[in-house]
């Protein structure tokens, strides 16, 4: 039986024989009595198992270890002591798998950097219990969510030869064997030699094969590993992560902001609503506040403002910034704070600088700027990015061109604007950007089960 089951079918339950199987989190014992704090990993509440020197056993179960994984019979009982409002008096428990008394583990806080060297380890603590279960019900919530409005999931490929981040962005990848590599007549590597006979790559983004299937479905979803070989080492970044890339054909600019706005509000709801306990201990030990600022964010209205705007209000807070906001460039930091701040709530910042924008982006009648869009939230910046795609033949191509892309290698995308092309947006989020908001864990490490990043690759 699942612990889960049993705290929520408690009444059926109760005064009757369970066999729960699971791990010790802890264990106090005492001359007649022992207490096992158990867990079974299927929620994050545990159960107090309850022993006494009458069981035959009493002397070898008072050895057993924390960590070590048992099978306990028993009968479910409202407790008498302080702490739990039930537990189970046991009436035999079996050592199914010991544990060391060196046992990393220990039921005491650990570090974050810790708990990163011992990965395989660390979802065994309350914390990453939480944050990893968040993690599982926040990914169901993103499938409730596109499903229930008539997405079609699109899985997309991992290796490609469409190199939208620019390569010097993208992992390579090849079978010619790095001692040995055949040469073309100008010196360079033969790719032609490689299986796949042409340059590949481990994908950095799903967009442009989501954007062929919403020109068949009409929209349509990714969600899935993309890979950066970035060498930052940030609070935010990761070489490995997981996105979510809609894209929606017959939507504009607005349109697609209107579903960024009830997507988000739909996925923070639905995990208050499901894990709440976890939420609980989250707000309690790592981000005081944590349950309001979600609870904020399901109630606000998402404020929508032109970039242009947005500088103007900047150059006009009379702050001495550290990086001096321009009309032709990204916003810092220090500015998404501010803005958001500004307007108490969350920020949809509009029409772009085209030169610091993708090539793929719709241009706006200014010549200027690109109908993009980022969502900045409060006390986590940039959450969502997207924009309306060109949908012009003729201006993707002049536009790739400038923007010196490759037209034989995304010929076929292009081509799209061809048949039966319409006008149609999307954005990606960065999943585990969006668990930081979440959980109000601090870094993109710590919502990773397995984090790869410049120098680490471990497990």
């Amino acid at each position: 039986m699942d612990v889960k089951e049993l705290l929520q079918k408690i009444e059926l339950y109760l005064n009757k024989e369970v066999i729960l199987q699971g791990w010790i989190r802890n264990h106090r014992k005492q001359k007649e009595f022992g207490f096992i704090d158990f867990s079974d990993g299927t929620c994050f509440n545990h159960i107090q198992l309850v022993y006494d020197s009458k069981l035959s056993s009493f002397d070898e179960i008072q050895k057993y270890h924390i960590g070590s994984a048992i099978e306990a019979k028993g009968i479910l009982v409202k407790s008498e002591g302080a702490g739990q409002d039930y537990e189970v008096k046991v009436s035999e428990i079996k050592l199914l798998g010991d544990c060391p008394e060196d046992y990393p583990m220990q039921p005491k806080r650990h570090s974050d950097e810790f708990l990163r060297e011992q990965a395989y380890l660390r979802a065994r603590t309350n914390k990453y219990q939480a944050v990893f279960r968040v993690r599982s019900v926040a990914a169901m919530a993103i499938h409730e969510y596109f499903q229930s409005h008539n997405y079609v999931y699109v899985h997309t490929p991992l290796i490609t030869t469409a190199d939208c981040e620019g390569s010097n962005q993208m992992f390579k990848i090849t079978t010619l064997d790095f001692n040995k590599l055949a040469k073309d007549k100008d010196g360079n590597v033969d790719m032609s030699k490689d299986l796949f006979n042409k340059l590949a790559f481990i994908t950095g983004t799903g967009q442009l094969h989501g954007e062929a299937y919403a020109m068949s479905f009409k929209k349509i979803y990714t969600f899935g590993p993309t890979f950066r070989t970035e060498n930052s080492n940030t609070k935010t970044h990761a070489n490995e992560f997981w996105m979510i890339e809609p894209e929606i054909a017959f939507c504009d600019l607005n349109g697609l902001m209107d579903i960024e706005e009830e997507m988000l509000k739909f996925v923070v709801n639905y995990v208050l609503e499901k894990c709440d306990t976890e939420i609980t201990f989250l707000d309690k030990w790592v981000q005081p506040g944590l349950r309001e600022k979600l609870t904020k964010l399901i109630n606000s209205k998402f404020t929508r403002i032109s970039h242009h705007d947005v500088v103007d209000i900047l150059n006009k807070s009379n702050i001495n910034w550290e990086f001096k906001p321009s009309y032709d460039d990204d916003i810092a930091k220090e500015h998404e704070k501010y803005i958001t701040e500004y307007f108490n709530g969350p920020v949809f910042i509009t029409n772009w600088p085209k030169d610091i924008k993708a090539w793929y982006m719709k241009e706006n009648s200014d010549h200027k700027t690109v109908a993009a869009v980022d969502l900045e939230v409060p006390g986590a910046g940039e959450l969502m990015g997207g924009s309306q795609r060109e949908d012009d033949y003729e201006k993707i191509i002049k536009r790739a061109k400038d923007m010196n892309v490759d037209l034989d290698v995304v010929d076929w995308f292009v081509n799209l604007r061809k048949y039966g092309g319409c006008y149609h947006s999307g954005f990606g989020m960065g999943f585990e950007r969006l668990l930081i908001y979440l959980t109000g864990v601090e870094n993109i490490r710590d919502v990773i089960p397995f984090p790869r990043t410049p120098g680490n690759c471990l497990y």
